[in-house]
């Protein structure tokens, strides 16, 4: 867990499979901190992803130290093992509960992107989960923001403002393309952090 500090009033929560992270994590990460005045951000690699039973996921120790390499020159960001340490499918309901009872008296602010808000209903207890802390919906200039902003507005209706939208540059950066490209024997330069992608190279990954 991350050490504890009092003067933290707003953590935001950045997590993810992160397989493998890259810098639309990061961008994301580091608007929503400027744009909401977060005192810190914190990613949790997913243990075990209840979404992506369809594939096999890279380890939680690679995904960890990526997610670590990529983050270690930012003094805003840290890293959690929270989920990896836990047994069994990696909920944010959770996570949640546990960083409120760790820290106390914060606010917690979980970054996602649109896809998350839209499906939030397939989420264990989202119910409570939208009640118990803020998220920050984060897309792309561009994206067609339509079914999002009605799916907020009911969202809102049914639990007050909980959800806030936020653009980021357009970094149409996916992990799916890039463990496509790296398979293919294509470059990843300038869309991963060069300690993650040495990292790759160097465990012989994907």
């Amino acid at each position: 867990m991350i050490q504890k500090d009092n003067r933290y009033k707003k953590i935001g929560i950045m997590g993810g499979t992160f397989d493998p992270i890259h810098y639309g994590h990061l961008i994301a990460s580091k608007w929503a901190k400027e744009n909401f005045e977060l005192d810190k951000v914190i990613f949790i690699p997913a243990g075990v992803p209840p979404h992506k039973k369809e594939r096999e996921v890279l380890s939680a120790e690679h995904r960890y130290f990526m997610t670590l390499l990529a983050t270690i020159d930012e003094p805003d960001f840290d890293v959690s093992t929270i989920e990896i340490d836990r047994q069994g499918p990696s909920y944010t309901i959770d996570t949640i509960k546990e960083l409120q009872a760790y820290y106390k008296d914060i606010q917690i602010f979980f970054i996602t992107g649109a896809d998350a808000i839209l499906e939030i209903h397939t989420w264990r207890n989202y119910e409570e989960l939208i009640k118990s802390c803020y998220f920050i919906v984060a897309t792309r200039e561009g994206y067609d923001t339509k079914e999002l902003y009605k799916r907020i507005e009911k969202l809102d209706q049914k639990f007050g403002k909980r959800i806030f939208h936020m653009k980021i540059p357009p970094v149409g950066i996916s992990s799916t393309e890039l463990r496509n490209r790296i398979q293919q024997g294509k470059t990843v330069k300038y869309l991963i952090p060069p300690m993650v992608e040495e990292y790759i190279k160097k465990k012989h990954l994907y």
